[in-house]
This record gives C-alpha cells, sequence and structure tokens, in this order.
C-alpha cells in the first residue's frame, strides 16, 4: 500500500524597496488601503491616489508582479497582495550653514517598503505518492535557486522621484 504525504508549495512572492526617500507615515498611509486586494484593484487605486508614495509602490507591485509571472508562471488576474509592510530606514543627513559659522543639520527620512504577492489558484498543499516524494523535491527545489526578490534602491535608480 502506497502512503500518501502533502507537500506544500510556494504560492508567495515578495519585492523589497530599500531607501526610499519619503516618511514612513506617509508611505503606510497608501500601504493600508491596497493590503488584501486585487492585483487589478490595486493599480486603479494608486493610480489615482493623488498622494507622492503611490509612484514608489507602484513600481514595487508592478515588480512583484513580475517576479510571480517569472517564478510561479502566475497570471495577474490571479494576485492578490497577501502582506505589505513598511518600516522605517535610515536618515541621510545633511549640514546646513547658519549664521556665525555654525551649521544645521537636516534628516530626510527614509523607508524599506515590502510587497507581498500570493497567486491564490495554487493550492498550498500537494498530495504526493509516498516513493515519488524524492522525485518531487528535486523537482520543486531545483526550479530556481533564488527565490522571488528583486532590490530597488533609490539612489541606483536615477535619483529622487517625482514631487506632486
Amino acid at each position: 500500500m502506497l502512503k500518501k504525504k502533502l507537500k506544500k508549495i510556494k504560492t508567495e512572492v515578495y519585492t523589497l524597496g530599500q531607501h526610499i526617500s519619503m516618511s514612513t507615515h506617509k508611505a503606510r498611509r497608501v500601504v493600508d488601503q491596497i493590503r488584501g486586494r486585487s492585483y487589478e484593484e490595486t493599480l486603479m487605486i494608486l493610480e489615482l491616489m493623488p498622494y507622492r508614495a503611490c509612484y514608489p509602490i507602484l513600481k514595487l507591485v508592478y515588480s512583484a508582479a513580475a517576479n510571480a509571472n517569472y517564478n510561479l508562471d502566475s497570471n495577474e488576474s490571479n494576485l492578490v497582495i497577501s502582506k505589505a509592510q513598511v518600516s522605517e530606514g535610515t536618515a541621510t543627513k545633511k549640514l546646513k550653514p547658519r549664521a556665525r559659522g555654525r551649521s544645521f543639520t537636516i534628516k530626510r527620512p527614509t523607508c524599506h517598503i515590502t510587497i507581498v504577492v500570493k497567486d491564490i489558484s495554487l493550492d498550498e498543499y500537494i498530495e504526493v505518492d509516498f516513493l515519488d516524494s524524492f522525485r518531487w523535491s528535486k523537482k520543486l527545489k531545483s526550479k530556481n535557486k533564488y527565490t522571488a526578490m528583486a532590490y530597488h534602491d533609490m539612489y541606483s535608480n536615477g535619483g529622487v522621484w517625482d514631487k506632486k
């Protein structure tokens, strides 16, 4: 008698944007609106919202969808934003000259934005025969060693984004 075994497959990919030059509060205001929504609905929301934080988040959502298409072979209509979080980055510091030879520091806050996209068409568990489990594990592991992750660095991307 063959034993059946449940094997978990990967259904989520993520994109990380680092050192984005804006406050975490301003980015969280936008990210809270898109969390848990479908991919197409998210694109419409981000294109119509009047905030400056929408543009870098829109680029990250596009990148997460491209990662899901490449790594999971998933369709864009099946994607859902499962997690979206904003964490605080390092503050860039400048010196502004003041009166009588003194200087004043200007702190520009940065943030790191993580967008996790889930494909709802894929089942999380597949049933595998006990004897075939070695073949499945080799197929799943050898597909792509490097998981879906893309870094979007504000400094290497060509400067500061447009300000509205």
